[in-house]
């Protein structure tokens, strides 16, 4: 099955609760429930403690608030990306969200979250 054969309606049925969950984990400073849907070749290639010293000492990912602003979708090849605005609790402005979502043995995964 290809994620981009989705409606849009569907795509963000699963969307949006992955992203939730990305900013409780992370605002909570759980790594291990923050990467647990993400695709087996991303945390293959994660360095983990590289990233879990990021995760634990970033001020931004740890204060980001729970509501977001949906921006829209952008299909290619086999994954979908959805994109968010992004706020702080502690930091002025604004930030740009990105979830890469595609199928992996049959289930839906993250392949990339960032916050720019």
């Amino acid at each position: 099955m290809n994620i981009i054969e989705h409606t849009e309606e569907e795509i963000l049925a699963l969307a949006h609760p992955m992203w939730n969950d990305l900013i409780l984990y992370s605002n909570k400073g759980q790594y291990g429930q923050f990467v647990r849907k993400f695709s087996y070749n991303l945390l293959f290639g994660l360095n983990e403690i590289e990233v879990g010293k990021q995760f634990a000492n970033s001020e931004l990912t740890r204060s980001l608030r729970e509501e977001w602003d949906y921006l829209g979708t952008i299909r290619r090849g086999e994954h979908v990306t959805v994109l968010y605005r992004v706020r702080s609790t502690k930091k002025e402005g604004e930030w740009l969200g990105r979830l890469v979502l595609g199928y992996e043995e049959g289930d839906v995964r993250i392949f990339a979250a960032s916050i720019f």
